[in-house]
């Protein structure tokens, strides 16, 4: 396996219920940030939970780093950070005790932990409601602590479920310019966006999602289609007709 194969999945197939929602997925991600696109319900947090190690697949392999989550699930995860569907919040405790929280199960010291909670919170301009109790918190100040979390412990791979969705447009700059520098550091990304302006500026691959298969995987390029011109294309742009009663 080449040392550039960071993610490789293999034929991965899943099924809820006897319905097929993944179908034979090939798909090797190698450093930079990969966006995985699809209309609602392609299947894109089921292949995050599989290449995240949350489920495995009916059939198939996933590698990350060249390693198994059957054999090796605990290195994996030393070096993966994840920003699940479900955030994975713990509700009853504080934006910054969630943060607390993780840093030592992953090695981190408290002294470690609170130093760099302390540079995450401020760059998701998060200090000042640090003390907010998660289940209190607006969706945008969740997303934005999960995404904290994900990251606190430094990983070599990321998995970010919508990590834009319900965010505001300074933070969402800042989550943009902190992606583009951790990519160029080395930490690979693969994340999933319904925003096509924001994958088309950040995102150096897009894979996309049809019916539980890839249908299409290319660079963004500036002299070519665009990511929403090949999005479209494969999609199809909804036409739908008014009903009379909401006509005005």
């Amino acid at each position: 396996m080449g040392n550039n194969r960071v993610i490789d999945c293999r034929a991965a197939t899943k099924s809820y219920a006897s319905k097929p929602v993944l179908q034979g997925i090939d798909l090797v991600v190698e450093p930079g940030i990969c966006a995985l696109l699809g209309a609602n319900g392609v299947g894109k947090s089921t292949l995050l939970r599989l290449l995240s190690g949350l489920e495995e697949p009916d059939s198939g392999s996933v590698f990350i780093g060249g390693l198994s989550f059957r054999d090796h699930g605990v290195r994996i995860r030393r070096n993966l950070g994840v920003l699940p569907e479900g955030l994975g919040l713990f509700e009853s405790l504080t934006v910054i005790e969630n943060l607390m929280a993780v840093g030592p199960i992953y090695g981190l010291t408290m002294s470690e932990t609170a130093a760099r909670a302390a540079d995450l919170l401020g760059l998701l301009d998060l200090t000042q409601g640090r003390h907010t109790v998660a289940r209190n918190c607006s969706f945008g100040m969740r997303k934005k602590t999960a995404l904290a979390m994900a990251l606190l412990h430094k990983p070599r791979f990321v998995l970010l479920d919508e990590p834009f969705e319900g965010i505001d447009p300074a933070s969402s700059a800042a989550i943009q310019m902190l992606f583009s520098q951790l990519s160029r550091n080395g930490v690979t990304i693969l994340l999933t966006s319904h925003i096509l302006s924001v994958v088309q500026k950040l995102a150096t691959r897009v894979v996309i999602l049809y019916e539980g298969r890839v249908v299409s995987d290319f660079n963004p390029s500036p002299t070519e289609a665009g990511v929403e011109e090949v999005y479209f294309s494969i999609a199809g742009k909804a036409q739908p007709e008014v009903p009379d009663w909401l006509r005005f």
